[in-house]
């Protein structure tokens, strides 16, 4: 552990440096820039707020504030884990010519959108004032979440970088797994129109809790009790710890499937 640490910290210049590698492209040519990590949130939520609050006639107090919180939490999840997909067969002619610790670049590609995400809750913060949203010391609670949403999209992001090397079908299944998830996560719908017998559904579904510890913070104004907080840094830490151990155990094959 002691050597791993030491070696991040050696090359924590380079890991900045793919992070701000990574923002540039992203926004290159683009007129809008980081200005659309902010519009497209804002955007999406005019349109599903007509779409499920109108035409489905679905009532949620405060429906925007409710659908950006949980579209930020899970917009990260969705981005973070496509982006790692590539992120090691794509740096292949790097790799195979210099040393560089692998697990840099599904981290920094982690980070990139995760800086972006940061951007985005700009647009949480305009909605709050503007439907009126009772402002709360709660609130400033938020960078824990993102600390509990990063370690777990983090360990998640080294698993599908890894597999990603030996199966590339992984990245077209990624979008129908992100889809699947997207549903049985309640983003859009309130928790209480899902029939009893399938609830137990999200309790497997750690975004649930991190998409809901949001909620409490922002919308509720009250500090998510001690069984939340632990169910949000277990789900972090075993999602880390799976993610180092799989990635450690098939870093040496890569080269073999480059």
């Amino acid at each position: 552990m002691k050597e791993t640490i030491k070696i991040f910290i050696k090359y924590r210049f380079l890991l900045k440096q793919l992070v701000l590698r990574d923002i540039k492209i992203k926004y290159k040519r683009s007129v809008l820039g980081i200005l659309w990590s902010m519009l497209n949130p804002l955007l999406m939520m005019i349109v599903l707020n007509i779409v499920f609050s109108e035409l489905f006639k679905i009532q949620i107090d405060n429906f925007l504030v409710y659908y950006l919180t949980g579209f930020v939490v899970f917009n990260f999840f969705a981005e973070a884990t496509g982006a790692s997909l590539s992120s090691i067969y794509g740096n292949s002619a790097l790799i195979m010519k210099v040393y560089i610790p692998k697990y840099i670049f599904p981290l920094s590609k982690t980070l990139s959108v995760f800086v972006n995400t940061l951007f985005a809750l700009v647009a949480v913060a305009i909605m709050v004032v503007v439907t009126g949203v009772k402002l709360t010391p709660t609130m400033l609670l938020t960078p824990l979440l993102l600390f509990y949403l990063l370690l777990f999209t983090m360990g998640i992001a080294l698993i599908f970088s890894t597999y990603a090397v030996f199966f590339r079908d992984l990245q077209h299944l990624h979008g129908v797994m992100m889809s699947v998830l997207m549903y049985l996560t309640p983003i859009m719908y309130p928790v209480e129109i899902i029939p009893e017998k399938y609830k137990w559904i999200l309790n497997f579904n750690p975004l649930y809790y991190y998409v809901n510890y949001f909620r409490e913070l922002v919308l509720e104004g009250t500090i998510p009790n001690m069984e939340t907080n632990l169910i949000c840094i277990s789900f972090s830490l075993f999602s880390l710890l799976l993610g180092i151990y799989v990635f450690r155990k098939n870093q040496y094959k890569f080269i073999l499937y480059m």
